[in-house]
C-alpha cells in the first residue's frame, strides 16, 4: 500500500511539471532562432554599447538623428531588453588554477593560487553585476479569427499539439528567411549610428532562457557544453 502512495506522489509532481511548462511560450530553439508555440519566430541581437557622453555635441546630435531615422524606417515592432546579471567568473578562475598547476616555480604557483582566491572573495563580497543590451526581432503569423473555445484553449496554453509543431516545422525555412531580412535591416540601421550587433547563437539563446526561467538553479547547475546545437535541415 505505501508503494502505491509513493507512485501517486511521483505522478503528481510529474504532472505539475508538465502543467508549468504549458505556460512557457517557447516551443524550441534551433538555427539561432526561437520558435514560439503560436508559430512566431524570434531572433536576438546583442548590441555593444558606446559612451554617448564622450561624444561631441555634433556627434551626439548625429547619433540621435540617425536613431530617429532608423526607428521611422521600421515596419515591425522591436523589443529592447537590458539584462543585469551577476558576473560569472568560473571560467576565469578555472583558467587561473590551470596556470598555477603548470608553474614550475613554487613561489609563482602560490601567488597565482592566492590571486585566484582573492578574485573569488572580491566577487562574493562586491556582488559585481554586468549588463547586456539586447534587441529582439520578431516575426509573427497573421492573426486568424478563433472561436471562443479555441481562444480559451490558447489562453491556458493548450496550443502546442503535434499537428501544430509539424506545421510550424514545414514552413520554418520560409519564415526564417523573412526573419533574416529583418535582422539585416536592424543590424544595418544600428551600425549606421555606431552600434555593433551580433546575433546570438543557438547555444547562447538556450543558456540565456535557461538563466531567465531558472535564476537560482542556473547559478549552481550549468548546462552541458556538448549539447547538439547544429543547424537542423528540413
Amino acid at each position: 500500500m505505501p508503494k502505491k502512495k509513493n507512485n501517486l506522489v511521483r505522478r503528481r509532481k510529474r504532472n505539475k511539471k508538465i502543467a508549468t511548462q504549458r505556460f512557457v511560450p517557447i516551443s524550441e530553439i534551433r538555427n539561432d532562432t526561437v520558435l514560439l508555440k503560436k508559430g512566431g519566430l524570434r531572433a536576438v541581437l546583442e548590441v555593444e554599447t558606446l559612451n554617448f557622453n564622450l561624444k561631441s555635441e555634433t556627434e551626439q546630435q548625429g547619433i540621435i538623428a540617425g536613431y530617429e531615422s532608423f526607428i521611422n524606417t521600421l515596419t515591425f515592432p522591436l523589443q529592447i531588453v537590458i539584462r543585469s546579471t551577476k558576473v560569472n567568473i568560473d571560467p576565469y578562475i578555472e583558467q587561473i588554477r590551470q596556470k598555477a598547476a603548470v608553474q614550475d616555480n613554487d613561489l609563482l604557483r602560490e601567488q597565482t593560487e592566492s590571486y585566484g582566491l582573492f578574485v573569488e572573495k572580491i566577487v562574493e563580497v562586491a556582488d559585481i553585476m554586468q549588463k547586456r543590451f539586447l534587441v529582439v526581432v520578431p516575426l509573427d503569423d497573421t492573426e486568424e479569427k478563433k472561436s471562443p473555445l479555441s481562444q480559451f484553449f490558447s489562453w491556458i496554453g493548450i496550443d502546442d499539439s503535434k499537428a501544430k509543431i509539424t506545421y510550424h516545422r514545414k514552413y520554418f525555412n520560409e519564415k526564417a528567411s523573412k526573419l533574416k531580412d529583418r535582422v539585416n535591416l536592424v543590424d544595418a540601421g544600428l551600425r549606421n549610428i555606431g552600434l555593433s550587433t551580433r546575433r546570438l547563437s543557438t547555444m547562447e539563446l538556450i543558456e540565456m532562457y535557461y538563466e531567465i526561467y531558472n535564476p537560482t538553479t542556473s547559478q549552481e547547475q550549468k548546462l552541458p557544453k556538448d549539447l547538439n546545437t547544429s543547424p537542423v535541415q528540413i
